[in-house]
């Protein structure tokens, strides 16, 4: 499928890395001009030098602090006071992993802050400009923890279910105005998060890293971990044209699930 997005412009969340890095670059190589977002200013600005620009796009990077909700909350709002947005791919970092009982009142109010406020604050101050032009996608980072709980992650169990009913909410009340909200829920994919959880999984159960690896190789229909890369491609479709009648969905995706989409 051949996906146009040239004249479009992409804010992508937590882009500096991982399933962020890999969206942004695929959103650019279809002609988006995308704004990167995250913390490493080094790193955004390496991914700007390989990012497509051969149909005039012109990327840029915002430097943000996505636990710092009062602070990011300032930058994102003088951002959208000079600056629009046509497709916003709503991502941040995964709070701290752990189980429910590890996790006091004020862990959930941080993860609270972190997953769900910056998601529905830059949501807000997107939708003005993409309704007026009576087009827009919304596109949320979510995860596959929200449809079947994982133990070791209550944080981000609970607080992305909150996310992905939002957005199906928000979906229904923006429809008319030719703009599309989906939450893509993640599986496994080969990330840095995914080592950093799996080595913490590997010492609390007394396996090696690998040894836990190999095991979610195993839950995966192709027997593989998904490569950033294939997800960068399914939020494209998301964001494209051909999409315009998908929305208040969430779906699920790892690499199994990606071949049969």
């Amino acid at each position: 499928m051949n996906i146009s997005l040239q004249g479009k412009k992409a804010l992508v969340g937590g882009s500096s890395k991982g399933i962020g890095a890999a969206i942004a670059k695929q959103l650019a190589a279809s002609g988006a001009s995308v704004t990167l977002m995250a913390r490493s200013e080094g790193r955004m600005q390496e991914l700007i030098e390989e990012m497509d620009s051969s149909q005039g796009q012109q990327h840029q990077f915002l430097s943000v602090d996505f636990t710092d909700f009062e602070a990011y909350k300032a930058k994102i709002r003088a951002h959208f006071e000079t600056n629009t947005v046509d497709i916003l791919v709503n991502n941040t970092q995964g709070p701290e992993g752990g189980g429910a009982l590890e996790k006091k009142v004020d862990d959930y109010q941080n993860a609270f802050d972190l997953l769900f406020k910056s998601v529905v604050y830059t949501t807000e101050l997107a939708l003005k400009h993409m309704q007026e032009q009576h087009w827009g996608r919304i596109i949320n980072i979510a995860s596959i923890s929200v449809k079947e709980p994982l133990n070791y992650l209550a944080l981000s169990n609970t607080i992305r279910a909150a996310v992905v009913t939002w957005a199906k909410s928000l979906a229904y009340d923006v429809a008319k105005d030719g703009i599309t909200v989906n939450s893509t829920l993640t599986g496994y994919f080969d990330t840095d998060r995914i080592a950093q959880l799996n080595s913490k999984k590997a010492e609390k159960m007394g396996f090696s890293p690998d040894e836990v690896r190999s095991n979610m190789e195993e839950q995966v229909p192709v027997k593989r971990i998904g490569d950033p890369e294939e997800y960068g491609y399914l939020v494209t479709f998301l964001a494209s044209e051909q999409a315009a009648f998908i929305t208040g969905t969430n779906i699920p995706i790892d690499g199994g699930l990606l071949k049969s989409l």
